[in-house]
Formats: structure tokens, C-alpha cells, sequence
């Protein structure tokens, strides 16, 4: 059963109609319900960076609405019935679609490397580094993100909805939950990406405050040379945390 395009939807866009003639409010409009539409997987196969890239893309026109292959055939008959356009077949070159699957950690093999909890769009491994990790199952997404990521090829995906696939093995309240889980991880990307710049910032200021007792250099213009390269590093840490 598809879903009914929202009344607050602009008029939608005909396949083939170039995408920049809408307004910006009503593309912005129609990627958020292309977005709601989404399973917020975040796993990436679309082609796009998160599932809002990819709505954006699809309100814009530059993207097809069959690249979602967590979302099915049900899913593309939902964005289709969103856009206005008749639906299309998954793009092979995107996934197929089949069983939602959960990430499963090997702990015998688990070296604690930590590469695999940065690489969870929704922060669902828990663990420290040399320490084993493990995933909440509850939280995983099945993007698989984690698989690629991890040196010692300890995770693998087993499928949890045998039989069901897209929207069939997948609900509007995980999309949910998941959308939110995936908005903090950003979130908390961000805070620690940005405290860890004025941390280093903080350390190389003050070296630069006393750089003659932080230096093996002796000779005043190699001194000199070493205080303006930190200088300029400084200010491009200073400038990235401006932008």
C-alpha cells in the first residue's frame, strides 16, 4: 500500500522538468517529504552522503527516486506517489533489495580498533579502543557501513526479517528513531571535532608563547622559520573554526 502526498506539498515537478524553475521554499518543501519518506538508514548506497542529501537530490531533480534499496519497491512507489511520476524499478547499480539485516560482531576477533563506531551513522557500537565492541541491536540500521571499515573482517550481517524486505521489514517509528539518532551522531561529531581543534590549538599557542624551550632548534632564524609555520597553522585552525 503506498502512502498519500501530503496536502502541503507544492505541485509536483513532471519527470523530465528541470527542478531549478520551483522556488527554493518548494523544493525545500518537497525534499522534506521526500525525506520523511525515507528509512533514514543513512547507509549511503543512493550515492548521497546521508538520506537528506539524497531527498534534496530528488527535489532538485538530480536524482532518481529507485536508488533507495532499503526502501524497496514499497519506498519508490512512496517517493513516486510524492513526486508525481510513475514508478520505476530498483537501479541494480544501487543494492537489490532483500532482508533487513543486523551487524554482528565477532568478539573472538574484535581487536578494538574503534573504526567501526566511527563509521555507525547512528551510534548504535558501543566500546573503547583495545576493548571488544559490540552492537545494540535495537539501533542498527543495517547500513553495513561498518563492514568495510573494520581491519580484521569481524563483522558480518545476518538477516533478521527473513522473507520481508523495504517497508515490509522496516516502520515509520525506526525511521524515526533512527533519524534522530543519526542528527545527534552528527551533532556529536561536530562537538568533538571542534574541541579537539581548540585543544590543539590551545597546546601550539602556548608552545608558541615560549617556542625556545619547546625547540631542539638553536639557530634564530630556524626558530623564526618554525614559529611561522605554527602561526599559519594556527590561523587556518582559527579560520576552519569560523566557517
Amino acid at each position: 500500500m503506498t502512502t498519500a502526498a501530503p496536502k502541503t506539498l507544492p505541485e509536483p515537478c513532471k519527470h523530465g522538468e528541470p527542478a531549478a524553475s520551483a522556488s527554493t521554499s518548494a523544493v525545500s518543501l518537497l525534499a522534506d517529504a521526500l525525506d520523511a519518506a525515507l528509512p533514514q538508514t543513512q547507509c549511503t548506497r543512493c550515492g548521497y552522503p546521508d538520506c537528506r542529501s539524497y531527498a534534496e537530490a530528488m527535489a532538485s531533480g538530480t536524482a532518481d527516486i529507485n536508488r533507495c534499496p532499503p526502501g524497496g519497491a514499497e519506498g519508490i512507489a512512496r517517493l513516486a506517489v510524492i513526486i508525481g511520476r510513475a514508478a520505476l524499478p530498483l537501479d541494480p547499480a544501487h543494492g537489490s533489495e532483500g532482508p533487513r539485516a543486523l551487524a554482528v560482531i565477532d568478539e573472538a576477533w574484535c581487536i578494538g580498533c574503534t573504526l567501526c563506531i566511527k563509521a555507525c551513522p547512528v551510534d548504535c557500537i558501543v566500546g573503547a579502543s583495545k576493548l571488544m565492541h559490540t552492537v545494540i541491536d535495537a539501533q542498527c540500521t543495517g547500513c553495513q557501513l561498518c563492514v568495510p571499515a573494520c581491519p580484521v573482517d569481524c563483522i558480518a550481517m545476518l538477516p533478521v526479517t527473513p522473507g520481508r524486505s523495504g517497508w515490509a521489514a522496516w516502520s515509520a517509528p525506526l525511521a524515526d528513531e533512527a533519524r534522530e539518532r543519526y542528527a545527534f551522531h552528527r551533532l556529536r561529531t561536530e562537538r568533538d571535532r571542534r574541541e579537539n581543534d581548540e585543544r590543539l590549538a590551545a597546546k601550539a599557542a602556548a608552545k608558541l608563547a615560549d617556542l625556545e624551550s619547546h625547540t631542539r632548534l638553536t639557530d634564530p632564524e630556524a626558530i623564526a622559520r618554525k614559529r611561522a609555520v605554527v602561526e599559519a597553522a594556527l590561523a587556518r585552525a582559527r579560520q576552519r573554526a569560523g566557517s
